[in-house]
C-alpha cells in the first residue's frame, strides 16, 4: 500500500543533482525559495561526497537534506520516493537510465517529473507502466523543460483565448519559433545520440519518431503538416523553416489533446516551424536551414559521424556557462483561426537560455505544482502531459517564480 503523499517527508527531490542540469536546479529552488520554509526540498545523487562537494559550491547549508540513491539500485530507488511528494530527475538519456525510477513512483504513487525528450521510450513508458500508475495515484509527467513546456502550454494558452473570446477552439494551431538564444548541454546530445542509436537496434522505432500520435493509445487523427519543408507564413509576413524539436513538441500537444477529452478537436492538426524572416532574405534563409536538416539527419545515420559528434561536443556534466544562460532568451508565438473567422495570437517568452536558464525553473515549478497545486481528484493517476495534468497552476508559476511570460497579442 503507498504511503499516503500528505505524510511525506519532503515536497520534492531532485535526483541527479550532481549532473550539470540537476545542478542548476538545485540553485534555483535555493535562490527561489531557500533551503527551508514554504517547500521542503531534498537532493538526491549516486555519490554522497560528490553531492556534498556540489551542494556546498552552490552554497546550499549543511540542514539541506542530502540523500543517496543509485538509478540502477531499485531498493534505493523505492526507499527515496518513499520520502517525498514527487521526484523531479535530470539523469539521463532516460532510455538508459530511466526506467528503474518510473516503476518505483508507478509503484509508490510518488509523482514524477522529467526532461525527456525521447518520444521512443516514453511510448514504451505508457504502455509498460500507466496501468500501475492509475492504480497507485502516481502522476508521471515526462517532458518538462523546454521540450515540451513552452509549446505544450503554449497551444493550451491559445486555446484558452480562443474558447474565451470566440467559443470554440481553433481547430489548426501554427508554433513558430520568433527568436531563440541559448546552447546546448553534454546531456542534450548524449540522449540524441541514444536515441539514434536505439533506432538502429529497432528500426521499428522510427516509425514511433515519425508518427505525430505515437503518444495518443490508440487514436490516430488527421494527416498533419509535415514542417518539413520552408513554407511562407501568411499571417506572420515570414519565412519559416524546419524545427529541431517539434517531433516531439507535436506528440506532446497531440497527448495533451487526447488526455483532455479532444479538447481541441478529434480533427485538430498541429505543426512548428523556426521562423527565418521576410522577403527574400527569409525564403533565402529558410532554405538553407532546411537543406542544412535534411544533411544533419543523413549524417546523424553513420557510426562515423556520431563519433565525431562525441569528440567535439559537450560531454555530459557540460554545458553553457552562466554568463551564456543569462544571456539566453526564447520567444515562441502560435497562432490558429477559429471558426467565426478571428485569427488568435499569443506568445510564450522566457528571459534566459531556453535549455538550462529556463528550464530548472520549467521543471521545479512543474514539480511543485503538482506537490502543492493540483489535487489528484483534478489529474489522477496516470501519464500525463504538463499541458493536461497543471497547465493553468503550472502557467501561473512560470509567469511569478520563472522569468517566462504568457501573452495574448491578438
Amino acid at each position: 500500500m503507498p504511503i499516503d503523499p500528505a505524510q511525506r517527508d519532503f515536497d520534492l527531490i531532485i535526483f541527479g543533482a550532481t549532473g550539470f542540469t540537476g545542478r542548476l536546479v538545485a540553485e534555483y529552488l535555493l535562490k527561489t525559495y531557500g533551503a527551508a520554509g514554504e517547500v521542503a526540498w531534498a537532493v538526491a545523487g549516486r555519490s554522497a561526497v560528490k553531492l556534498d562537494a556540489v551542494m556546498d559550491e552552490i552554497g546550499a547549508p549543511k540542514s539541506l537534506p542530502r540523500l543517496a540513491a543509485d538509478a540502477s539500485d531499485a531498493a534505493s530507488l523505492a526507499a527515496l520516493v518513499a520520502r517525498t511528494r514527487v521526484v523531479v530527475t535530470t539523469v539521463g538519456p532516460y532510455q538508459l537510465y530511466g526506467e528503474p525510477l518510473v516503476v518505483a513512483c508507478a509503484a509508490a504513487g510518488t509523482d514524477y517529473v522529467d526532461l525527456c525528450g525521447e518520444p521512443g521510450w516514453m511510448a514504451q513508458m505508457i504502455a509498460r507502466h500507466g496501468t500501475a500508475a492509475k492504480a497507485s495515484g502516481a502522476r508521471i509527467v515526462f517532458s518538462c523543460g523546454f521540450d515540451s513546456i513552452p509549446f505544450d502550454l503554449g497551444v493550451v494558452f491559445l486555446q484558452t483565448e480562443a474558447r474565451k473570446t470566440s467559443g470554440a477552439p481553433a481547430a489548426a494551431v501554427h508554433g513558430r519559433v520568433r527568436g531563440m538564444k541559448g546552447g546546448f548541454s553534454g546531456g542534450t546530445v548524449a540522449s540524441l545520440l541514444a536515441t539514434v542509436e536505439a533506432t538502429d537496434r529497432d528500426p521499428t522505432l522510427a516509425k514511433v519518431l515519425a508518427d505525430p500520435f505515437a503518444l495518443t493509445e490508440g487514436f490516430q487523427g488527421p494527416a498533419q503538416p509535415s514542417g518539413d519543408e520552408p513554407a511562407y507564413d501568411a499571417t506572420l509576413d515570414a519565412w519559416a523553416a524546419p524545427f529541431v524539436m517539434a517531433t516531439i513538441n507535436a506528440k506532446t500537444v497531440h497527448r495533451t489533446n487526447a488526455l483532455t477529452g479532444h479538447s481541441f478537436g478529434e480533427g485538430f492538426t498541429y505543426d512548428e516551424m523556426m521562423l527565418t524572416g521576410r522577403g527574400e532574405k527569409g525564403e533565402k534563409r529558410a532554405k538553407s536551414v532546411a537543406a542544412a536538416a535534411r544533411l544533419q539527419t543523413a549524417l546523424m545515420g553513420f557510426a562515423p559521424t556520431r563519433a565525431l559528434v562525441r569528440l567535439f561536443l559537450p560531454k555530459p556534466g557540460q554545458g553553457p556557462s552562466k554568463a551564456e544562460r543569462e544571456a539566453g532568451s526564447f520567444d515562441v508565438v502560435f497562432h490558429g483561426a477559429t471558426p467565426d473567422g478571428k485569427v488568435h495570437k499569443v506568445s510564450v517568452k522566457g528571459d534566459k537560455d531556453p535549455g538550462y536558464g529556463c528550464t530548472c525553473g520549467m521543471i521545479a515549478e512543474s514539480g511543485l505544482a503538482l506537490a502543492k497545486d493540483v489535487g489528484r481528484n483534478v489529474t489522477p493517476g496516470g501519464v500525463w502531459t504538463p499541458g493536461a495534468a497543471m497547465a493553468e497552476p503550472l502557467i501561473a508559476r512560470l509567469q511569478a517564480k520563472a522569468g517566462m511570460v504568457f501573452a495574448v497579442e491578438g
